[in-house]
């Protein structure tokens, strides 16, 4: 009978385990990696916004192959090895189709770096629209989503690798037709596979917009990303927060520190720190000398890519009282919310 009591005990230990197992799962979601999912309870501490490669002169194909990845490799290499050296699990690569974006390198540093790297579907219609291709103004919303969704099942070009967000661009302004068009497809495509958009916003009456449009499409603004909040003021960020809307602070520098602490702290006395996220718009951009594969890193006020963050931001974080939790929220609870795919 003890005998007895005791396996039905275990069995019941084993049942509430899977139990919350699975509820645990529900409420935290996967991340889609360039190697395929994880948990998202794995992401650990994350870089929501940067770049390895991008070409602004543009590309003929959503993504682009170099004939020898191995000067990359050995350039960019040591970079990601050193920010795992400093407790980062995972990073969000946001270059968008037809900038350069490269998902076999992506695939190839991630493996070689021990770091998790996501990349990213959808269209980018800011800078004047230099960057889309011609379907854009021929088709539905529609259709470009079927587009998305077809790079979500199948892998993006012939690679095989699937993206694990949707990475929108937008100018100043209200949305036009071509960028409602855009948002609308996002839409579609989040509603579809959970995936959140992120969408690099000119200013705060962009953002405006896209709230509007989301709202009369009901659209859950917790799967909405407003990169480069900084683009907007204090108020515009705080309220967007508030309907629900993830708040990026991208571009973190040596040369805007202080522009940025401002506006965290901000958030902090506003209790709004749940919906901020940060990252440091770093990377490389593409240039060929001769036929030779150059790359240079972006001239945005870091002197080495993906590191002022942590060697410079916490610190003056943490003398301004800053606890551990908070900054843990910033870079493991909210980007594991802000990303998680529960569908």
């Amino acid at each position: 009978m003890i005998k007895f009591k005791v396996y039905v005990f275990t069995a019941l230990l084993i049942c509430l385990s899977g139990y919350f197992s699975s509820v645990q799962g529900q409420e935290t979601g996967y991340i889609m990696t360039v190697k395929g999912k994880i948990d998202a309870d794995e992401m650990g501490k994350t870089l929501i916004h940067e770049h390895i490669v991008t070409n602004f002169e543009g590309t003929k194909n959503p993504n682009q192959t170099f004939e020898d990845q191995e000067r990359a490799i050995n350039l960019i290499l040591p970079h990601l090895k050193y920010i795992k050296s400093l407790g980062y699990e995972t990073l969000f690569e946001c270059t968008p189709s037809y900038i350069g974006k490269n998902v076999e390198l992506l695939q190839q540093l991630s493996e070689l770096s021990g770091l998790n790297i996501v990349t990213n579907t959808g269209f980018y219609a800011a800078v004047d629209k230099k960057y889309l291709p011609e379907i854009v103004y021929n088709e539905a919303a529609q259709t470009l989503a079927s587009m998305w969704y077809e790079e979500w099942k199948d892998g993006i070009a012939d690679s095989g690798i699937r993206p694990g967000f949707i990475k929108l661009g937008v100018g100043k302004g209200e949305l036009d037709t071509i960028e409602q068009k855009i948002f609308k497809a996002g839409m579609i495509l989040s509603k579809k596979t959970g995936m959140t958009i992120a969408v690099h916003t000119g200013d705060g009456n962009s953002i405006k917009s896209q709230a509007s449009i989301a709202q009369q499409n009901d659209f859950d603004l917790q799967k909405l990303i407003w990169v480069h909040a900084q683009n907007g003021n204090d108020q515009e960020r705080l309220s967007m927060a508030e309907k629900g809307i993830w708040i990026s602070l991208d571009g973190v520098s040596e040369t805007r520190m202080e522009e940025y602490i401002k506006m965290i702290v901000i958030f902090q006395e506003n209790s709004l720190l749940s919906r901020l996220l940060l990252s440091h718009d770093d990377g490389w951009g593409v240039e060929f000398d001769n036929g030779e594969l150059v790359l240079k890193p972006f001239g945005n006020g870091n002197k080495i890519p993906y590191r002022t963050i942590s060697e410079v931001l916490i610190k003056k974080l943490n003398a301004l009282g800053f606890t551990q939790k908070q900054i843990d929220m910033i870079f493991i609870e909210n980007p594991k919310k802000a990303f998680g795919i529960l569908n």
